[in-house]
């Protein structure tokens, strides 16, 4: 139970992606890039703004922190951060580049890839232990995958770069420990943006004016960057990363559900047999926490 809200911070997190397409699809006729280097630029200057008006103690706990690292863990730090700013610059433009240009139907594809890749990483990178029953969730998870790709190979190819990015940042942020999470946010989020400026006045193309597009790009900053990535760290400070990625299965399957329902994008039965089995997956892999809210709730009920 003491790990139940880290477990909500995952889900609310993925649950808010799950829903990403409905504000991304309208801006569809804009670059990829474009949407990117706005929607960075964005999510930096609000982070830095909100650092440098209520975070100033947190900024400075951070610093003291880091100075008192030994040579060898200012080194790892230096390296899991800068490394952490670059997974997230690659996730985002191969997600706005597929959801915009390929289909819907293949990010929700990456985001059912991703947590079999983080299982996988964390497995061989963090030492983190799985029960049978979970490499029998991350086994069903593969299956179910699999039949998804067997008509679409290429949605299969541009799922696993955008899952690979995403899976390296949960893995890669597990073990980047004892900083506060939202200024760790704000130097990711401020790399990436320094990183993209000067590309920006060759690769950019016009400045957009439409309402429509900065009310879009605002919405993203905010309530699909930078609460859920702040969520994604709360919850990785508190489960294991495997376990994260696990519950991100969630995400897809509102995105699939968007596809068929909202975006009437063309589902097969074949589809709906291969999500029912990842969803499945998610309920076996997390089922030893599911029997233990259960019987929580049992004995509270039985007490009053």
């Amino acid at each position: 139970m003491k790990t139940t809200k880290y477990y909500i911070a995952a889900i609310s997190a993925f649950t808010t992606w799950g829903l990403f397409s409905l504000v991304l699809r309208p801006i569809h006729e804009y670059p990829s890039l474009d949407i990117l280097f706005f929607r960075v630029f964005s999510c930096s200057i609000l982070m830095l703004l909100i650092a440098l008006l209520f975070k100033r103690k947190q900024i400075k706990e951070t610093i003291e922190i880091f100075k008192a690292l030994p040579k060898s863990e200012k080194t790892k730090s230096i390296l899991l951060n800068i490394g952490g700013s670059a997974f997230l610059m690659g996730n985002w433009f191969t997600y706005i580049y597929v959801m915009n240009h390929v289909s819907v139907k293949a990010t929700s594809l990456a985001y059912l890839v991703c947590p079999i890749l983080t299982t996988i990483l964390a497995y061989f990178i963090l030492q983190e232990k799985l029960s049978k029953t979970q490499w029998i969730s991350v086994g069903l998870s593969i299956s179910g995958c699999v039949l998804l790709s067997y008509a679409a190979i290429m949605d299969m190819v541009f799922s696993i770069i955008i899952g690979l990015t995403y899976a390296s940042y949960l893995v890669s942020q597990r073990a980047n420990k004892g900083f506060d999470k939202f200024i760790v946010l704000t130097f990711h989020i401020t790399l990436a943006a320094l990183v993209l400026l000067p590309f920006y006045p060759v690769f950019g193309g016009p400045v957009p004016t439409e309402f429509k597009f900065y009310l879009c790009i605002e919405t993203i900053a905010i309530v699909f960057t930078i609460i859920p990535l702040f969520l994604n760290l709360y919850a990785l400070s508190g489960i294991n990363s495997s376990t994260v990625g696990m519950l991100l299965n969630i995400n897809p399957m509102i995105a699939f559900g968007l596809a068929a329902f909202f975006f009437k994008e063309n589902i097969t039965p074949l589809q709906i047999t291969a999500y029912g089995i990842i969803f499945t997956a998610v309920l076996v892999f997390n089922s030893h926490h599911i029997f233990a809210i259960k019987q929580k709730m049992t004995s509270i009920s039985k007490g009053s």
